[in-house]
């Protein structure tokens, strides 16, 4: 990035942000409907970017095409988890504070038993490949094709899963039981199979955000928590449960990360993230766009 002007800055803000949107939306769909804090989020979207990689570079398939294949495998694993590893703690849960205990040290663990699993099979190189990595200009400004590419692929994602929630119903049913899935029963909906919809298509969608990313980010096996960590912060600023916020948030972060690595100091980005995430917590605790209880 260049040293010039408000809209380099703009432009490149919104670009990262609009993937931050994407991973966010993921573990917004896993802890916003599905009422599961999960903390291996991140190594899921590593597992993605590592499929990306892998395929290009021992088949040079397009990684927008094996997004078609991330989806399915990525869905598969994670209703498993929540099939097998999940459900046991909501059913024995006397209350939605005390499943969010368990769910938090059991997905703690998961995300070392991750990090093993793809230090055992992948190494613990960083890995990374050249895909579409020429320059495009836009008014005026330089940026790298592939991620203009992966904000337009994140753009198409999060807008087909934010039409999917409002326009289905399925989508409504588990918009429902983010309100309140005790009410959600009374009407006929099934909330146990819609809170497991909720976590293997919010993990769907977080291995797809991994895949783009992978595009032109260098990444590896242990990397992942940066990105739960930044996920959370984006989805407790944009309200639990709520896509609007969770884009608004992820846009902003974005925003702030590329202002500071651009005008005071690269390695800043992360201590103004959370400070951005500390003033929310203190002075609009319920979100962007919540409303007080």
């Amino acid at each position: 990035m260049t040293d010039g002007g408000g809209m380099d800055i703009i432009i490149t803000g919104l670009v990262l942000g609009g993937t931050y949107a994407l991973i966010a939306m993921g573990l917004n769909l896993q802890y916003g409907m599905a009422r599961i804090m999960n903390l291996a989020n991140g190594e899921v979207l590593v597992v993605g970017a590592f499929v990306a990689f892998w395929l290009y570079t021992a088949g040079q398939v397009s990684p927008l095409l094996t997004l078609f294949v991330v989806a399915p495998l990525a869905f598969a694993l994670n209703w498993l988890i929540y099939r097998f590893m999940l459900l046991p703690l909501v059913r024995r849960a006397k209350s939605q504070g005390q499943l969010e205990v368990d769910s938090i040290l059991v997905t703690f663990g998961l995300s070392f038993v991750g990090v093993g699993l793809m230090l055992a099979f992948f190494g613990g190189d960083y890995f990374s490949y050249s895909y579409l990595a020429r320059p495009v200009r836009i008014m005026g400004e330089t940026y790298g094709l592939n991620r203009i590419v992966a904000f337009l692929g994140a753009v198409v994602i999060g807008g087909l899963l934010y039409l999917w929630l409002e326009r289905t119903r399925p989508g409504r049913a588990m918009r429902a039981i983010a309100v309140d899935p005790k009410s959600a029963r009374l009407v006929g909906i099934d909330v146990p199979r819609m809170s497991a919809l909720a976590f293997a298509l919010g993990g769907t969608i977080t291995a797809m955000g991994g895949a783009l990313l992978s595009t032109y980010l260098t990444l590896d096996a242990s990397t992942g928590v940066l990105f739960t960590l930044k996920a959370l912060v984006i989805v407790i600023m944009g309200g639990v449960g709520d896509l609007r916020g969770t884009i608004v948030a992820a846009l902003l972060l974005g925003l702030l990360e590329t202002f500071v690595a651009a005008w005071i100091d690269p390695g800043l980005t992360l201590a103004a993230a959370y400070l951005l995430f500390v003033l929310i917590l203190l002075f609009r605790p319920q979100g962007l766009f919540g409303r007080k209880a």
